[in-house]
């Protein structure tokens, strides 16, 4: 049986009908870049990040780049960055004129901790990027704490964790927050393939900071309120009215579809329990995943991938090279060896098939597939 990694044609076919008529009301409007559509969109998606204000954008790598452009020029200033996560992260830290930092990660979690922020922490560090990796939340809280201390700002990286969410504070039955809530600002990503994706490229910066979000609005336009008057040099990164009328629509779908997605990852901790050489993602007791990615950390990783493709089931490793090896950052002095947990990481995990309409029997299938390489 053939298992896709995702299979987006299969979302698509529930809300075809809903889809369309949004597509349509955008053509007959003839407004195609921001206007209501991604004004309602911002709204909507402020509310339910729980920031008071949202600036749509052209992709996700913008958001965090915009967010960054917010905060002043880097002038070489330092951003710390986990070494284990997507290129775009680093990328954004070093087009804003930063000079991105890297950290270790908890082995648990694949998320950075205070620990490890504080292990890479100078006298020119001015901000902090915590990934929200695969769909849960890193610890907030100490890192807010930290970050405050010293007077840096956080840029929360939520581009996989729209609507995950974390206790604040030691009350179990205290507030929740959800991700892109908590930092100065949060920035989230549209892509196809996201819990929330668009029909091509789009992002968002989440932030309750009036006046970063008035900066925000400005840097996305050529840094201009007024047209030919350009208050400051910024860039084209505009959400445009069709991917903001999609993705108002899929909104209305995404708790049922973040749903299914822990049903999976519950499902999948029933059925690979006990299978050696394997370790199942965590989910902390303060927070709750949304498994963007289910990561498993799998021994001779490879060989297991490989026997799963044979059997016609898709599987992805997020990321097979760390941040600080890169080639582009040689120059920063990044070395085997020096970030660990992140660079093992790196050499074990494999994404597992996890979206919403995966549905028991593949995922069943994957099930034995797996114990059948651990057993032979």
């Amino acid at each position: 049986m053939a298992v896709p990694f995702i299979d987006l044609s299969a979302q698509l076919d529930r809300i075809r009908n809903e889809v369309d008529a949004a597509i349509r009301r955008v053509v007959a409007s003839q407004r195609f870049i921001l206007g209501p559509e991604v004004d309602a969109l911002e709204e909507a998606l402020a509310k339910r990040v729980g920031a008071g204000h949202a600036v749509g954008c052209g992709s996700g790598t913008d958001a965090l780049l915009l967010a960054l452009r917010a905060f002043g020029p880097g002038d070489g200033n330092e951003v710390i960055v986990p070494a284990f996560t997507f290129f775009a992260t680093a990328g954004a830290v070093w087009d804003a004129g930063f000079r991105p930092v890297f950290c270790d990660i908890d082995p648990v979690t694949f998320n950075i901790t205070r620990e490890t922020v504080e292990a890479a922490w100078s006298g020119r560090t001015r901000g902090v990027i915590p990934v929200h990796l695969f769909g849960q939340m890193a610890p907030m809280g100490e890192i807010l704490e930290l970050a405050r201390e010293r007077g840096a700002f956080v840029v929360e990286d939520a581009a996989q964790a729209i609507d995950a969410s974390q206790r604040v504070g030691e009350d179990p039955a205290g507030r929740r927050a959800r991700a892109g809530s908590l930092g100065d600002a949060g920035a989230f990503s549209f892509y196809p393939t996201k819990n929330l994706g668009a029909f091509g490229d789009g992002g968002l910066v989440a932030t309750s900071d009036g006046a970063l979000a008035r900066r925000l609005r400005r840097l996305r336009v050529h840094g201009s309120t007024r047209m030919y008057r350009h208050e400051t040099v910024g860039t084209n990164s505009r959400l445009d009215a069709l991917q903001a009328a999609v993705l108002r629509t899929k909104l209305r779908h995404l708790a049922s579809w973040t749903r299914m997605r822990r049903e999976n990852a519950a499902r999948y901790r029933r059925l690979l329990a006990g299978v050696g050489k394997i370790v199942l993602p965590a989910e902390t007791d303060h927070n709750v995943h949304v498994y963007h990615q289910y990561t498993i950390r799998a021994g001779r990783r490879d060989e297991l991938k490989a026997h799963l493709a044979r059997r016609q089931i898709t599987t992805a490793v997020y990321y097979p090279v760390p941040l600080h090896l890169q080639p582009c950052f040689s120059g920063l002095g990044g070395r085997r060896g020096q970030f660990p947990v992140a660079e093992r990481a790196s050499s074990e995990v494999l994404s597992l098939p996890v979206f919403p309409e995966l549905g028991q029997e593949r995922q069943e299938e994957v099930c034995r597939a797996i114990r059948e390489f651990y057993d032979s």
